[in-house]
């Protein structure tokens, strides 16, 4: 049984990590959106990320599980079941990207408008200007609430154990009901999460400390 969520949650890790992935790439895009001066991009992102951070979370994972199936059935007329593992890194994805969304909107804005156009006046192109002085400032500002968020991510990893993804949490369940000893195989489960949860924290010091080589 001990092997069995083990392997359970390196399952939930590699779904948090696909999601963190998936989420960031969003948020990117998101943001860029949201932050354009085209209302037509930024007001459909308003829209989606007011949206999905005023639904519970087990809300949107039903969502995206369920509807993905009846939406390609109204489509085609046929019926085809979703991996349910795809339909929870999707759903957490979205989730993530929501809040990501606004935490890296705020940061880029944290960096002087005026550092941006000195680069400009020294011939500097817009894409290096981004790479190089907007963006290592941006993540420094960034990074906690996006650390934050992750540990968020992780947690939430347990609402797709009801869509059928064999997580951790769903793996303890199993256990604590076939052996009836619920509370050993729960209190091993989130002896596991705040192992990740403590390496986690541990990765982001490193992080925030080597993105302080840009200053402040």
């Amino acid at each position: 049984m001990l092997s069995l969520l083990l392997d359970a949650a390196w399952m939930t890790l590699g779904l948090a990590l696909a999601s963190l992935v998936g989420g960031m790439v969003l948020a990117l895009l998101l943001s860029a959106a949201e932050l354009s001066q085209r209302r037509i991009l930024a007001w459909p992102v308003v829209l989606l990320t007011t949206l999905i951070r005023g639904l519970p979370e087990l809300l949107v994972v039903l969502f995206i599980y369920f509807g993905s199936t009846q939406l390609l059935f109204l489509i085609t007329g046929e019926y085809v079941e979703f991996s349910p593992f795809a339909c929870g890194v999707l759903a957490l994805s979205l989730l993530f990207a929501s809040y990501a969304t606004q935490t890296l909107r705020a940061a880029l804005n944290a960096v002087p408008l005026g550092q941006r156009q000195a680069a400009l006046a020294l011939g500097l192109g817009r894409h290096q200007i981004f790479l190089r002085i907007v963006l290592p400032q941006a993540w420094r500002h960034a990074l906690p609430g996006l650390g934050n968020q992750w540990l968020v991510l992780l947690k939430d990893t347990a609402l797709v154990s009801l869509i059928g993804v064999n997580e951790m949490m769903r793996q303890a369940q199993m256990a604590s009901a076939s052996t009836y000893q619920p509370f050993t195989w729960y209190a091993a489960a989130a002896l596991i999460y705040l192992a990740i949860s403590v390496l986690s924290e541990y990765g982001l010091s490193l992080a925030a400390r080597y993105t302080r080589r840009y200053g402040g």
